[in-house]
């Protein structure tokens, strides 16, 4: 069985060889890989922004603040390494303004219960595109780009899924008891 701290041990090994190397050009799915994570994260931060806009619950802000905070910080890394690359960034949607989460009207305003399984199933679709782009990238430095903002999620979702199960918002499917289990 593979050791997973060599693994991790080889590629910084070959990212710090290869620092002297000149990068070859991106391949055209490493490219799309990047487009398509400005574009959903940005998309992503405008769900953060209306969660802020309309919940009025400490915990809840604060998780969303800090998904904000890591939303911008990945755009701004990957949008400054597409531009050094050549790649042309996304159109993506304009923030949204701030609003007094009170004055919005309730068959408009999320609940705090949407704003968290909203936020916690976005969580899955960046991990799942950081796992794919490390998975298709070359490039060690790109690799090892998409492992950090994996790692970042990962942390995020350990917060996340502790508020979310402390006050009952954690959506659980049904448990699987196989036939013929002895019942307790």
């Amino acid at each position: 069985m593979p050791n997973p701290f060599e693994a991790v041990w080889n590629s910084l090994k070959t990212a710090i060889d290869s620092t002297d190397e000149p990068h070859s050009p991106l391949h055209v799915i490493e490219v799309g890989d990047c487009w398509k994570y400005v574009t959903m994260v940005e998309e992503y931060i405008r769900y953060e922004e209306v969660g802020l806009n309309t919940t009025t619950d400490d915990e809840v802000i604060e998780m969303l603040t800090d998904a904000v905070k890591t939303c911008e910080a990945h755009v701004n890394r990957l949008s400054q390494f597409m531009r050094k690359e050549g790649i042309s960034l996304p159109d993506v949607t304009s923030a949204k303004p701030d609003s007094v989460p009170n004055e919005v009207p309730l068959g408009v305003k999320l609940t705090d219960d949407e704003i968290t399984n909203g936020i916690a199933f976005k969580l899955v679709t960046c991990i799942q595109a950081c796992a794919k782009g490390q998975a298709d990238s070359v490039r060690t430095d790109v690799g090892l780009m998409w492992l950090e903002f994996y790692s970042e999620w990962v942390t995020f979702g350990t917060t996340l899924k502790t508020l979310m199960r402390k006050r009952g918002w954690l959506k659980v499917p049904p448990y699987y008891y196989p036939p013929g289990i002895p019942k307790q």
